[in-house]
């Protein structure tokens, strides 16, 4: 089946519309950072750089790290940009840009994550680093595709609709597990493993007030007290649903951890988060490649 123009969109180099990536320019192994500026944060660790192209907000090196061969790309911030990292990604990997149409043979990525977040529950000290255990979409994103049951929690997800009396206006939430692979790998005794909300904006849906009301001002009340078999929500952010959502339906695997630079319920923020942040880079890059 050949993919029509207007839908594989293709720069003049052959590169993927977007990204500007070709199938060589990136690892197979690759972490996601909202923040162009972190990609810099990251890379200057790596023994060797080959490779740096950037579009808009969508910036990638790929190099060497401790001898593996790992990429960094920016996604900005959102869901929506998301949807297009994950797809072209994945496109440059698993379909033939020349002939247009799916490669036989699929490939896998491991995606990590590497985020800033807001903590929903009041025990959880600021710079802590959360490890999402699963992922929770208010964004709707995931609704738009086919078989998104088939890789969503049905279950949690109506005890979650029904605890909070969700309002029918807004986007049918979807809850997505993480790789186990990856959380064995990433995740350990020193990181708090936790459920993490992905939202479609930083103010009304996060709970945030400033100048307009909120149409559900207990919300996040909900969101804390909620708990399903001993699982708590532990954190507010951005982008994680989109990625496991999309990573389960592509054939990815997928993991997020993001460091607490707020706690929501004790109205604390952090004094320098990217103290902290530079530490947990430095903690991933050696376990991705032990």
């Amino acid at each position: 089946m050949r993919i029509g123009d207007s839908e594989l969109i293709l720069n003049k180099d052959g590169s993927i519309f977007h990204l500007h990536l070709l199938p060589e320019n990136i690892a197979d192994t690759i972490i996601l950072v909202g923040d162009q500026d972190r990609v810099d944060m990251i890379s200057k660790y790596f023994d060797k750089v080959e490779f740096k192209v950037q579009n808009r907000e969508f910036k990638t090196h790929t190099g060497y790290y401790n001898g593996k061969r790992l990429s960094v790309l920016s996604t900005g911030i959102g869901t929506d940009n998301i949807d297009i990292v994950l797809n072209e990604l994945d496109a440059i990997c698993n379909i033939d840009l020349k002939s247009r149409e799916p490669k036989s043979t699929h490939k896998s990525l491991d995606l990590i994550r590497i985020g800033t977040s807001g903590a929903l529950q009041g025990d959880i000290p600021v710079d802590t680093p959360i490890i999402s255990e699963m992922a929770i979409g208010f964004d709707g994103l995931l609704n738009f595709y086919a078989d998104r049951n088939k890789v969503s929690d049905t279950e949690i997800e109506k005890h979650f609709l029904d605890h909070t009396g969700w309002n029918g206006k807004l986007a049918t939430p979807y809850f997505v597990s993480a790789s186990d692979k990856l959380l064995k790998k990433v995740g350990k005794d020193d990181m708090r493993h936790g459920l993490t909300i992905s939202a479609p904006g930083f103010y009304g849906p996060q709970g945030r007030q400033l100048r307009l009301p909120l149409a559900d001002p207990q919300l996040n009340e909900k969101i804390t007290n909620f708990d399903h078999n001993g699982k708590k929500i532990t954190n507010y952010e951005m982008e994680s649903s989109a990625i496991f959502g999309l990573s389960k339906l592509l054939g990815h695997s997928a993991v997020t951890v993001c460091n607490i630079i707020a706690n929501r319920i004790r109205k604390e923020y952090s004094a320098d988060y990217k103290v902290s942040m530079e530490k947990l880079i430095v903690k991933i890059l050696d376990r991705l490649t032990e």
